[in-house]
């Protein structure tokens, strides 16, 4: 009668759950998804079906499957599934769920597969813990995470796991979790005659981003929330249910890769592309301080002088943006985006100081030449200093042919973009001026 009333409590309990948990699949050849992870002939099947496991780690974004397949391969490696969540466990029930993994080994021989979610959220000591067990093989351990591991784990669990990225799901295999879920008679709403309409499934697809569960979640909102039946899952329904879309940005990866990415499209002028990843950001809802930062670096490293003007707009837009504020200063920063995509590049300036920098870093330091040394104190004369230095201006224009470092060495090398090409044209005759050098022979 016991167990009877026990599972009876367990189908409530899974009748309850949302729509994404019992939907879940229960088997590999039911896994949607993540085909270069575990389709066939990848590492991770394979040692699957070897039951080699050891420790693994699942990263990626929410919502592609991460507790899912940890779950599948507890089963299909026929091992206990124990499932623990970092942000609600502490040390003591590491142990103690390690202790109970060493019993069920010595006393029944069976197996433990220890599962712990958002495992970047162990600190040290609470990683450390596990380190002798996943080496001991009393414990599979998955760690699930949405943080890139090789900066939010300790470098000796990394050495120790084997590291699987797994991606945003494609269209079409939201398409289909949805579909299933439409159709499933058991786990979903197969007996709610249901009918989704094609324009609300692109929405749902488009708005999920590669989330199933996210998908899911909307689908189940708009089902239960209507009374209807036959119900007809239209647009308005589907934009209804999922009311604002949510944007995934945190501090950590996506912040960086969302900046590289506009960067680097800022740098290669596609000026749409730069509006998209600044739109994202701001979405997301980064700094805008760290925005408008990044821009005048951008300014003085992808352009410089082949448009000096991109550093005043920049720095403009800097200024403007602390004086705005949200949510006026995205027109500034969208400005300054475009003006700086839209400009001639050039990294010479960031190349230059890079040489001088690294010379004087490697090799022996140029002493200041005597007549360019100060002046500007008692005694200077008597030693020497600034004799035979020629005051630029008195010559008709502005240059004399005298030295300026001791020793010839060149670095800034202007391109023959923008405003450089003049630029460059101009540091040529100087430095035939400076050097005293006859002008090249024309070509006969």
């Amino acid at each position: 009668m016991a167990d009877l009333f026990s599972a009876a409590r367990a189908a409530n309990v899974a009748r309850a759950a949302p729509l994404a948990a019992r939907m879940r699949p229960r088997r590999l050849a039911e896994y949607v998804g993540q085909e270069k992870v575990v389709g066939k002939g990848t590492l991770l099947r394979r040692l699957i079906e070897a039951d080699r496991l050891g420790s693994v780690i699942l990263y990626g974004p929410p919502g592609v499957g991460k507790t899912t397949l940890a779950e599948i391969i507890a089963h299909e490696t026929k091992r206990r599934f124990v499932e623990l969540s970092a942000t609600a466990s502490g040390v003591k029930d590491v142990r103690d769920v390690l202790e109970a993994a060493r019993r069920r080994l010595e006393d029944d021989g069976q197996r433990t597969c220890l599962f712990i979610d958002e495992i970047h959220r162990f600190n040290k000591a609470q990683q450390d813990v596990l380190l002798p067990d996943v080496e001991n093989g009393v414990i599979a351990l998955i760690g699930a995470t949405t943080q890139n591991p090789f900066f939010a784990l300790t470098s000796a669990l990394v050495s120790r796991s084997r590291i699987f990225e797994l991606e945003a799901l494609g269209r079409d295999e939201i398409a289909r979790i949805i579909h299933h879920a439409l159709a499933d008679r058991e786990h979903g709403f197969g007996r709610e005659q249901v009918t989704l309409a094609p324009d609300a499934l692109e929405f749902l697809v488009e708005t999920s981003d590669g989330d199933a569960r996210r998908a899911l979640g909307a689908l189940e909102i708009g089902v239960l929330s209507s009374s209807e039946r036959p119900l007809v899952f239209s647009l308005d329904l589907a934009q209804e249910s999922v009311q604002r879309k949510a944007i995934r940005y945190d501090s950590g990866d996506i912040h960086y890769d969302c900046a590289s990415a506009l960067i680097k499209s800022i740098r290669g002028s596609d000026a749409d592309a730069g509006l998209y990843w600044l739109a994202r950001m701001l979405e997301g809802g980064e700094d805008v301080r760290f925005l408008a930062r990044r821009l005048v670096i951008l300014a003085s490293e992808d352009i410089g002088n082949a448009d000096p003007r991109s550093l005043l707009i920049a720095v403009a837009a800097m200024q403007a943006t602390e004086f705005v504020g949200l949510p006026e200063c995205q027109l500034t920063l969208a400005q300054a985006v475009t003006y700086l995509a839209l400009a001639p590049k050039s990294n010479a300036c960031t190349t230059a100081i890079g040489a001088a920098r690294r010379d004087v870093r490697e090799k022996a330091v140029i002493p200041v030449p005597r007549h360019l040394q100060d002046t500007h104190y008692a005694g200077a004369k008597r030693l020497g200093h600034g004799q035979g230095y020629e005051y630029s201006h008195d010559a008709p224009d502005g240059i004399v042919a005298q030295d300026y470092l001791g020793i010839e060495r060149r670095y800034y090398e202007p391109t023959d973009r923008g405003m450089e090409r003049d630029l460059g044209e101009r540091l040529t005759e100087i430095r035939r001026r400076l050097h005293d050098r006859p002008p090249p022979a024309e070509p006969s």
